[in-house]
């Protein structure tokens, strides 16, 4: 196929193409879902395919088949070529691309056993037997499970003369306990919401979260939370769990420093930032304790790889400095118009796609205080944990996220009172400057975000956010209704 893609390249720079380049990819996908120990869903998903870009002039094009031949390859190409051509009649910049060294090279993501090669029974029965110990707790009226594995294998070729093959395996899964009474319906998940945590690990990844012991907790706190009170709305210090910190991180640091949504690209459909380019190294994003990386290099990490989509290779970068706003996530065409080396955060989620500016792992760096000494600080709050709904403006500035439960701290402790419908809200920069403490590196966990959704066509990318707790100091904090 290489040499195919190589040969197919060398047409399309013959043909007047300045840069061109070629993705070959196979995705290998299953899902699974039980709901009260019977299965509900079994799908098993294979796609391959070649996608091809290339810049004529000023003008982008790109088109994609899941045709292998000679001809369907070439026919695909001039398609490519003819869009790029259409493209650069409304070009009004010239465009550049950072530079980047030509990389051959292969890389597979590290894991010890491999998910495709685990019986589709053994994963069942686990979703069952962990369902099965939720529906056992009274009050308990459904109980589900998933899991997620896909394995994906690509090979890019340039016109610049990278080869670089990639190998990366993705697993996932979580349970999830509902109840209902006179109080209304109330929800616990673990290890986290929506499907669960992810992970470029392999079946091992699974078996560590330990689904079946932890059932009956989630299973009676979603009971205890139908009755459970609900917190006067006010202003209280606030610890906020990692796995809520990790969708916080998400959505008020990661989507803003995304380049082409602040060169306003994405303003049509996913919105702009805040982040203009005056801000950069001049804007205080946070307090000291704050520091936020983009690091594709983390073993484990859902945003994790080798390579992106143009070839830059995996890299970690700063996007907040003890504080300052100091970096963006770039592509090689964004990084150019701003004098930088691209981070590598061009990604696109299959063959048919064209690689946009996508997150890797956005990570909120650990603290040195433990969560016992940040809970210890604070007279009167609360334990905010686990993503419930969340919603943001366009500009990536006004926030507000409800989580599934808010343990009460009263002097400097947990108290044992649980309360329901907590939902807080503020201003992201205010927000993040409000921060006073962030839990150290035992506390610190790379949570996976499988379903993150941008661009027209509708691409949905899997990333990663590295979060421990973190001590906010007067936040406001409500009631969802």
């Amino acid at each position: 196929m290489q040499e195919k893609l190589q040969k197919i390249l060398q047409y399309l720079t013959n043909k007047g193409a300045r840069y061109a380049d070629a993705r070959y990819e196979e995705h290998l996908q299953q899902e699974i879902f039980v709901e009260n120990g019977t299965l509900k869903t079994l799908t098993n998903n294979f796609s391959a395919g070649t996608g091809f870009k290339a810049l004529l002039k000023n003008g982008w094009g790109f088109a994609a088949t899941d045709e292998r031949g000679d001809s369907a390859l070439e026919r695909i190409a001039d398609e490519a070529l003819e869009i790029a051509e259409a493209s650069n009649k409304r070009a009004n910049k010239e465009v550049k691309l950072a530079e980047e060294p030509v990389h051959k090279d292969k890389f597979r993501s590290p894991y010890e056993k491999d998910p495709f090669e685990i019986s589709e029974k053994e994963k069942i029965e686990l979703l069952r037997h962990a369902t099965l110990k939720a529906k056992e707790i009274e009050g308990v009226i459904r109980a589900t499970g998933s899991m997620f594995f896909k394995k994906i294998r690509k090979l890019f070729v340039s016109s610049e003369g990278s080869v670089i093959e990639q190998e990366i395996v993705i697993s996932g899964a979580g349970i999830s306990a509902q109840a209902i009474g006179e109080g209304g319906f109330q929800a616990r998940s673990y290890p986290t919401s929506f499907g669960g945590d992810h992970s470029t690990k392999g079946w091992e990844f699974i078996q560590k979260m330990n689904l079946i012991e932890h059932a009956p907790k989630i299973a009676r706190e979603a009971v205890e939370l139908v009755s459970a009170p609900e917190i006067e709305p006010g202003e209280y210090d606030v610890v906020i769990s990692g796995n809520q910190l990790a969708l916080q991180v998400h959505e008020s640091c990661g989507h803003p420093v995304e380049l082409d949504r602040v060169m306003g690209s994405e303003l049509s459909f996913a919105g702009g930032s805040f982040l203009s380019l005056e801000k950069l190294n001049k804007l205080r994003y946070g307090s000291d304790y704050v520091t936020i990386t983009a690091d594709a290099t983390i073993p484990g990490g859902l945003g994790s790889f080798g390579y992106d989509d143009e070839g830059v290779e995996a890299q970690k970068s700063y996007i907040v400095k003890n504080g300052l706003f100091v970096g963006y996530l770039m592509d090689r065409q964004t990084a150019a118009e701003i004098g930088l080396r691209s981070n590598g955060a061009a990604r696109a989620d299959s063959w048919s796609h064209l690689p946009i500016i996508r997150m890797t792992n956005i990570n909120l760096m650990p603290g040195k205080y433990t969560l016992e000494e940040l809970i210890s600080g604070i007279d009167y709050g609360f334990l905010l944990d686990t993503n419930k709904s969340w919603s943001i403006d366009d500009l990536r500035l006004n926030f507000q996220f409800a989580t599934e439960i808010a343990y009460e701290i009263k002097s400097g402790k947990l108290t044992g009172r649980i309360f329901k419908n907590p939902v807080y809200y503020d201003i992201t920069p205010q927000f993040w400057n409000k921060c006073d403490g962030v839990a150290n590196e035992d506390f610190w966990h790379v949570w996976g975000v499988p379903n993150c959704g941008k661009g027209q066509p509708m691409q949905v990318m899997h990333v990663g956010h590295g979060t421990s707790p973190a001590r906010f100091r007067k936040i406001k904090v409500g009631v969802r209704k």
